[in-house]
């Protein structure tokens, strides 16, 4: 039988590695793991967790709008950005510590290097210049955002690693992307004060939305103020002699700004990382090739999470681990389950998703049943916004059961977590509707949509 230092090696700090080497060392493992930068990974240091404090930041401008509605006289207020930046700081290196912690607590040996494959089961610490050797090796590394090399003048822009440490808040920024990353900083950089201009090569944001959702929320971004170009692109950015940046569009002429931000997608960090020298394929954006089981093929590696370019979510990440978990050390096969996966969009107005949408359930089902509400929020009636809820249902007509349910709206997030539950329950319209109302609250509208708004048979609306 091989010895070997470690039963298990993670490369990789972040959600899915953490899980699954903290959990392997409570079961007694020898655990390793590796990471370059922070332990966190994207999610905490630079992803979910700040991007959710800046999202509250920047909504405070309309909380003190609103207030006067309700009879609060509010003052002049001021904005410090980098005061903002300091508490982020002071937050996610909390959140750091905590993950190391627990990490220590189940007995993982803690390594801050990074670290690269030399075969199957062997890892060169790039720190000490030390090889180890692991039964089973975990590849949870994660992505970047893409630089787009490809862009004259990419070398100028940021990208969102960047936005949350810039050392001034810019006075204008343009950001080149429709996903939800480049839609929930151009909401974050509205919300503080900074003219924005969001540019998108297709015709809509949010592509892999319903369209309900997408064509809401491009309606209150700009009525907000946020400039919206679709079917346009940046061909080139350059430094004019003001010092500001200058993005030449494809049709809307030259956008001048002091920032240019790029989210145009993310990339596996799998380069240099010696998977063919461990015989680890991957595909032709370089995420890892795996099994329903996670497993690479090279015997004993795994990968988990963004690096496999599966659903790029820190949730997935971890359940992916917990599979990997029962599957290798448990006796109990399990494979990840990536459908039915709520999510959410922080842009403002938020959306909350599970399910197919319209256009995708269209495609699947004959006859469908499709309930859609539109209102005005009950707390926008005094405080004198315009802003509008979407709810919407999509429903199987044949068996009523619901295939998806989309909200736009405040604290759509919050209501699409609750959502997940139910559809992944399989509960159908006839469950809803036997549900009864809270109120007053924007959710009751989903048990109180008790006609259809219109009906889909074999893709062709009908009323």
């Amino acid at each position: 039988m091989a010895s070997f230092d470690y039963d298990l090696f993670v490369i990789g700090g972040g959600s899915g590695g953490v899980r699954s080497g903290r959990l392997a060392a409570a079961m007694g493992k020898r655990v390793a793991i590796a990471e370059e930068f922070r332990y966190g990974g994207t999610c905490v240091i630079r992803g979910c967790v700040p991007k959710k404090l800046y999202v509250y930041a920047s909504q405070f401008a309309e909380h003190f709008e609103d207030a006067e509605g309700y009879g609060w006289t509010v003052g002049e207020s001021t904005f410090d950005w980098k005061k903002l930046v300091a508490a982020k700081d002071k937050e996610i290196t909390r959140l750091e510590g905590l993950y190391q912690k627990g990490l220590a607590n189940a007995g993982a040996e803690i390594l801050h290097t990074r670290a690269e494959l030399t075969g199957p089961n062997t890892i060169k610490l790039l720190d000490s210049g030390r090889t180890v050797t692991a039964e089973r090796i975990v590849i949870a590394v994660g992505g970047h955002p893409s630089s787009h090399d490809a862009l004259p003048g990419h070398e100028l822009c940021i990208s969102s690693n960047e936005a949350f440490d810039l050392p001034e808040l810019p006075k204008s920024i343009v950001i080149a992307g429709g996903g939800y990353i480049a839609v929930e900083f151009a909401n974050i950089f509205h919300g503080l004060g900074v003219e924005t201009t969001l540019i998108y090569r297709g015709k809509e944001i949010l592509s892999r939305f319903d369209q309900d959702m997408r064509r809401g929320l491009h309606a209150a971004m700009e009525q907000k103020g946020i400039r919206i170009l679709c079917e346009d692109l940046i061909q080139s950015v350059t430094r004019n002699a003001e010092g500001r940046l200058v993005a030449e569009t494809m049709k809307n002429g030259a956008l001048t700004a002091d920032q240019v931000m790029l989210a145009l997608g993310r990339v596996p960090n799998t380069k240099g990382l010696g998977l063919e020298a461990a015989g680890v394929a991957v595909n032709e954006r370089g995420a890892i090739l795996i099994d329903a089981f996670s497993r690479t093929s090279a015997p004993g590696v795994y990968a988990l999470g963004d690096v496999t370019d599966r659903v790029q979510l820190t949730p997935v990440a971890i359940h992916e681990a917990m599979c990997f978990i029962e599957t290798e050390y448990k006796g109990n096969p399990t494979s990840p389950d990536h459908d039915l996966i709520a999510t959410a969009v922080f842009s403002q107005p938020e959306i909350g998703t599970v399910g197919l949408s319209e256009d995708e359930a269209a495609k699947k089902f004959e006859d469908l049943e499709v309930y859609r509400a539109e209102f005005r929020p009950m707390k926008a009636t005094l405080s004198g916004r315009s802003e509008k809820t979407i709810m919407k249902l999509v429903v199987n007509a044949a068996d009523r059961k619901v295939l998806g349910a989309h909200i736009l709206g405040h604290e759509a997030g919050e209501m699409a977590q609750l959502l997940g539950i139910t559809l992944k329950a399989g509960c159908t319209k006839d469950d809803f509707d036997r549900t009864m109302a809270v109120h007053p609250t924007a959710s009751e509208e989903l048990v109180t949509m008790y006609n259809p708004s219109y009906r889909i048979k074999n893709g062709e609306r009908i009323g």
